[in-house]
This record gives structure tokens, sequence and C-alpha cells, in this order.
């Protein structure tokens, strides 16, 4: 009985590192995006997971809510942070500092 429960869990672990992993790709092409739409640098090129917890999409399901953060450059000598939230596998809020537009 006791294995079963082991392997249950050793299972469960190794598909949550996996969805992680898949959340952490998506963060990072949404940040890439972002920064290339609005003439920014990436510093980096990674995010790196701030919290997950879980929360509701929009059809009411049960999801697991993950923020992570990156960290941008607007002038090249400079650096400010931003946050990608995700529900689940969609993106649901890009946000960045304020910046100065040139």
């Amino acid at each position: 009985m006791w294995e079963t429960v082991a392997i249950l869990l050793i299972v469960a672990g190794f598909a949550y590192w996996i969805d992680s992993l898949r959340a952490r790709e998506r963060a990072l092409a949404a940040g890439r995006g972002a920064c290339e739409r609005n003439g920014l640098q990436l510093l980096d090129e990674t995010v790196s997971g701030a919290s997950t917890r879980l929360a509701r999409d929009a059809q009411g399901r049960l999801k697991f809510r993950r923020v992570f953060v990156f960290e941008f450059s607007d002038t090249g000598n400079n650096r400010r942070r931003g946050s990608i939230t995700l529900i689940g596998a969609e993106v649901h809020d890009v946000y960045t500092e304020p910046y100065a537009v040139q």
C-alpha cells in the first residue's frame, strides 16, 4: 500500500515539475514579446518564478496561478522589473515598471 502511495507522489511531483517548466517557457516567450513590442531589452534572457498558488480561470476551473519576474532595460544602462502572471497555460497579465518613452 505504501509503495503505491509513494509511486503516485513521485509521478505527481514529476508531472508538476514538467508543467512548471512549460509555464516558465510560456512566461519567457511572453516577456520577450512584451519587450520587443515596446522597444525594451530583456536582461539575462530569463524569468524567475516568484509565486505559485491556486486560482480560478475565466470558466471557474481551479488552476495553478504562477507569477514570474524578469528584468528589462529601457536605456541599456539601468534595470527595471516586470512580472508575468499565468493562470494554467494562459498568460493572464504582463506588467512592467514605468519607464521613459523615447
